[in-house]
């Protein structure tokens, strides 16, 4: 296991060539095609290091309105049993356990509060690891959940994730700091209203909001709320790209500047 479940992140868009020219202007992503059959395949690199993929939103999910969106793959040893093991628990297997030549075994999962991710046990080898904080890297991970304290028992169950502290925002309610071998990766809280399902979001880190905010409407996107200030001192911008797929961004943290 990596210092880190999270281990890669994958757009499904309606768009590739879109989206790859607008990530890489707002986060100065790189890029490489690595099609495979049948499949165009992107992949994306801050500075030199890749850190998740660009595909086609599948027919099956645009045929049922799921619009592009952001999805994480969470590392395991034995896909297959995980898999098994979390449904025993209520979660849900949206695609069955599966080979990606050259690349591992995956499957597409929901946890039992619906939010989706998919599980993934790589093949043998060890590829670069991004730099914690490098501009264009997922700075930080926001799971909304319609069941926290089941979210919290689950994920630190099969991914080891632990409570680290907890913020409260009133009628918002518990805000639960989660991290990996005591070093934070992000927070959980309950589902907003304006959230209709259990979802996780991404956050990718800049240098300056501002100028990252600036990027996302020049470049097509939208700035849905901020740029703003969050515990901490770092600042936040909540956007959508072209294509309707939810993100944010976020400055580095003050004692990694």
């Amino acid at each position: 296991m990596t210092t880190s479940p999270f281990v890669w992140y994958e757009l499904s868009t309606t768009d590739m060539a879109a989206a790859r020219g607008f990530y890489g202007a707002v986060l100065g992503w790189g890029a490489d095609d690595m099609n495979m059959p049948g499949m165009p395949y992107t992949v994306v690199k801050a500075g030199d290091v890749p850190i998740g993929g660009i595909m086609n939103l599948p027919d099956h999910l645009a045929q049922a309105c799921v619009p592009p969106h952001w999805i994480a793959y969470m590392a395991c040893d034995d896909v297959d049993a995980t898999a098994k093991a979390m449904q025993a628990d209520g979660a849900t297997i949206h695609l069955a356990p599966t080979d990606i030549p050259n690349v591992g075994r995956f499957a597409v999962m929901a946890d039992p509060a619906g939010a989706h991710f998919n599980l993934f046990k790589p093949l043998p080898g060890d590829g670069p690891v991004p730099e914690r904080y490098a501009p264009g890297t997922v700075g930080w991970r926001e799971l909304y959940t319609s069941d926290l304290a089941g979210s919290l028992a689950f994920y630190g169950k099969y991914f080891g994730l632990t409570k680290l502290r907890s913020h409260d925002m009133g009628a918002m309610g518990s805000y639960e700091v989660f991290g990996y071998g005591g070093e934070q990766l992000g927070g959980m809280m309950d589902r907003p209203p304006q959230v209709p399902v259990s979802t996780w979001g991404f956050v990718f880190t800049v240098i300056d909001i501002e100028e990252a905010a600036a990027r996302v409407t020049a470049s097509g996107g939208k700035v849905l709320m901020g740029p703003m200030e969050v515990p901490g001192g770092q600042k936040t911008a909540k956007c959508l790209d072209p294509q309707g797929a939810s993100f944010s961004m976020v400055t580095q943290p003050q004692a990694a500047a």
